[in-house]
């Protein structure tokens, strides 16, 4: 039986009902804003699951906030994304949007399972999700935003 892999695709598009997540790679003063939950020691990009009734705009904005504690920021769709993975969804292809945000503000609470925000000249190594994330920074960067 054949192992099957993580694999993560781009779309500039897709069914809006489709979109299941968001992650958003932020910066905020030229520096990379990364999370750590309080249960890991890897680092993730800010970003999780679409709620009943959201856009996914609105995801991107509630979670950027959530994770990060940003209160003032522009934000922009980069594309869509999609992970199939043996251990995602049953192997089902997902859809999430990707998004850009520079940070101008911070709050220095945190309401949410992310136990700090770093903020990081050059990208770390220890990845929460070491499969897919850096694959998203490496789209952010071919697409020049």
């Amino acid at each position: 039986m054949e192992r099957q892999t993580t694999e993560v695709k781009f779309y500039d598009s897709v069914e809006d009902s489709l979109l299941k997540f968001a992650v958003i790679i932020a910066k905020k003063d030229g520096k990379w804003v990364l999370c750590k939950h309080r249960d890991r020691n890897t680092y993730e990009v800010p970003g999780g699951h679409r709620e009943p009734g959201e856009t996914i705009m609105d995801t991107a904005k509630r979670e950027l906030y959530e994770e990060t504690g940003a209160i003032k920021y522009s934000i922009k769709p980069i594309c869509v994304y999609s992970v199939t993975a043996p251990d995602n969804f049953d192997g089902v292809e997902t859809f999430g949007g990707l998004f850009y945000a520079d940070i101008q503000e911070l709050e220095t609470e945190l309401h949410s399972e992310i136990e700090k925000v770093f903020l990081f000249d050059d990208l770390p190594d220890q990845w929460t999700y070491p499969l897919i994330q850096p694959k998203l920074l490496e789209e952010f960067y071919r697409r020049g935003i």
